[in-house]
């Protein structure tokens, strides 16, 4: 029987960070549900499917196998068999797979394909539905989250020390902006699941965050 932890929350909150750090403690495998949707984009891109018709990507969806390993450490992004680790990270899939995601057809074969994982594997997930939608059933639930101003300041830190010239102010408008999309979409909209466990992690450091994630691990 496998052993689910699902962690929701809006941008900017630690969640894959906290997510990937979690899994290596518990040697869990962590499914970064963002991969699996830039995958299917990459699909949808070598396909020459345009993004508006949404007939015909519904359709297309009926033809995707997406699956993650690990090999020697690393996350590996299978779709229909073959590796595309290396072809996902460009900013016209985040742009496709962000317009293709409002989709229900295309979140409803993600959400199969993510379940099919959890059935087979101890995973750690994290996205914004995950407890309430993907892993209704998982063995823990925590709603992770940090006040706007300090999810603002952490995404400003990450730029500028990339040497990316940007304003505090901008960030944290659309980051909340974000939120407000995220919480008032159609499809599996952002809310904590009534069994989650709420985790501010405005004043914690990573490592505190998991810590009390794994106390909560053991006691499930």
């Amino acid at each position: 029987m496998s052993i689910n932890i699902a962690i929701d929350g809006p941008a900017g909150a630690g969640k894959s960070t906290i997510a990937k750090k979690l899994a290596e403690e518990l040697s869990y495998v962590y499914i970064d549900t963002g991969a699996m949707y830039r995958a299917m984009a990459l699909y949808f891109l070598e396909h020459q499917v345009d993004a508006e018709n949404e007939e015909k990507i519904s359709r297309e969806c009926r033809n995707v196998e997406i699956t993650i390993s690990y090999e020697n450490g690393e996350q590996q992004v299978i779709l229909n068999g073959v590796n595309v680790n290396g072809k996902i990270r460009s900013e016209e899939i985040g742009h496709m797979a962000s317009v293709t995601s409002v989709y229900s057809a295309v979140r409803t074969k993600l959400v199969e394909l993510q379940q099919e994982l959890a059935n087979r594997e101890n995973v750690v997930m994290d996205g914004r539905d995950i407890g309430t939608c993907v892993l209704p059933d998982a063995d823990v639930k925590i709603y992770l989250t940090a006040s706007v101003s300090c999810r603002a300041k952490r995404r400003y830190d990450e730029l500028t020390a990339k040497g990316e010239t940007c304003e505090l102010s901008v960030i944290e408008a659309d980051i909340a902006k974000r939120d407000h999309q995220d919480m008032t979409r159609e499809h599996s909209p952002l809310r904590q699941a009534e069994d989650a466990v709420l985790l501010d992690s405005s004043d914690l450091t990573i490592q505190e965050v998991v810590e009390r994630i794994l106390a909560l691990v053991k006691e499930s």
